[in-house]
């Protein structure tokens, strides 16, 4: 059994067993629990009743936190001529042609995120391999495959992200830093929401929400009434 500190012991005492909290309420419950030397990051932990093994249970999208992540992240597009200057002005951090596609087989792997115009995937298909495996391959399902590269780069750098359920069912999401307004928290959770609500797979039977929690980087998890948040008004200012 994992050996917990005399920290985590005190602050899993402030929640209430066998409750399930508003999200609200756990969001605001964590941030008075957080007391280290860094912001943490609010996560949320969801487990669907999907099975992803079967293609028609399969869950892959993205959302837009109307408050963003909080995190900056550096963009790199691949793409070939004004579609280049286009991306700079939308304010990535590096731009290229086949040059970039040679940077990244090198090794150089300096970005958070890479978009990529149709017309160079083919050339993009041998980065498969170092792509892959840290989730930076493009694809259309992400949004990171698309001839409008100014507003892929405004989206993710503003708060898009992409999600999806991992073999065992569950969704492990960033939604902000725990320094943000509670209730702008509260806005980016129903976000997400809202966007696996509408993104059911046609194959998903029986109960679609098993549990949530939330927890932060430090912090313990607390479960919530989702029935409570489908019910509260995502309204965004």
């Amino acid at each position: 059994m994992r050996k917990r500190s005399r920290r985590f012991r005190q602050i899993i005492q402030s929640i209430e067993k066998n409750k399930l909290y508003n999200s609200l309420d756990a969001i605001k419950l964590l941030q008075d629990l957080s007391h280290i030397n860094f912001v943490e990051t609010l996560e949320a932990h969801i487990m669907l009743g999907l099975d992803p093994k079967y293609a028609d249970q399969q869950l892959r999208t993205t959302v837009v936190l109307p408050k963003g992540t909080g995190k900056t992240l550096r963009v790199a597009v691949i793409a070939k001529g004004e579609k280049l200057s286009e991306a700079l002005l939308a304010g990535a951090e590096l731009v290229g042609s086949e040059d970039l596609i040679d940077d990244i087989f090198k090794g150089n792997l300096n970005f958070d995120k890479l978009i990529a115009t149709p017309d160079m995937m083919l050339l993009i298909a041998k980065l498969g391999r170092i792509l892959g495996p840290r989730g930076l391959m493009p694809s259309p399902k992400s949004g990171t495959v698309t001839i409008d590269i100014k507003s892929a780069v405004n989206e993710f750098k503003g708060g898009k992200l992409e999600y999806k359920v991992d073999r065992t069912g569950i969704i492990h999401v960033p939604i902000g830093k725990l320094n943000f307004v509670s209730e702008d928290l509260n806005l980016n959770l129903k976000a997400l929401q809202e966007s696996i609500d509408k993104n059911r797979p046609s194959g998903a039977k029986g109960k679609y929400w098993k549990s949530i929690y939330l927890s932060s980087t430090m912090g313990p998890s607390i479960p919530i009434n989702i029935n409570i948040l489908r019910e509260s008004l995502g309204i965004i200012s």
